[in-house]
């Protein structure tokens, strides 16, 4: 094995965490599989992240800084709130369909960490409250009532993530096309 540089062990052992835990599950892999696949010790991948819980969390905070850059790609540029509400969509439909329609990170997380005290899951909350915010942001620009754009941003991410498990259903970014239509309907 060549001789990691030090600094780039941590980014190494993220990378290849990322595609593992996405791929195979988080508990199916384990980190003498992490340390091989991103060419490193495992007394390196515990020097920068001192344990696997501590690596789930790394990775679900970087898929969630890649997902907001994604999203902010996407709905840049549209200063209407509603083509940046239905952008949000299409951001979705790109993110999970080029990734094999293995899901929501997030939500696969969730389900193989169902303690809610569990710092993994604290990541997860953050992430979806988030993406919720930035809903009833938007709805909150297009000049709803309070409730009204409370009650609205939960129905688009009730539509938003019942889009993502038809799609890992599917096998096809179709749900997303059709979630988005409805989004429409309710925006209009």
């Amino acid at each position: 094995m060549a001789r990691t540089r030090p600094g780039d062990a941590g980014a190494k052992v993220l990378k290849a965490a990322s595609t593992l835990f996405y791929r195979d599950g988080i508990h199916a892999v384990g980190v003498d599989t992490v340390a091989a696949e991103a060419g490193v010790t495992k007394a390196a991948l515990y020097g920068n992240f001192g344990s696997k819980s501590r690596l789930v969390v790394a990775y679900l905070r970087e898929r969630d800084r890649r997902w907001q850059e994604q999203v902010d790609a996407i709905t840049a540029g549209g200063e209407d709130p509603r083509v940046r509400l239905l952008a949000v969509f299409d951001a979705y439909e790109t993110w999970l369909s080029a990734e094999s329609y293995r899901g929501c990170a997030f939500l696969n997380a969730a389900s193989e960490f169902p303690d809610p005290a569990d710092p993994v899951r604290e990541v997860v909350r953050h992430h979806k409250t988030a993406l919720r915010g930035y809903l009833a942001a938007q709805l909150k620009r297009l000049g709803a009532g309070h409730a009204d754009h409370e009650d609205l941003a939960d129905e688009l991410m009730l539509l938003l993530e019942g889009a993502a498990v038809q799609s890992v259903v599917a096998q096809d970014a179709r749900p997303f096309r059709v979630a988005k239509r409805l989004a429409g309907t309710l925006l209009a």
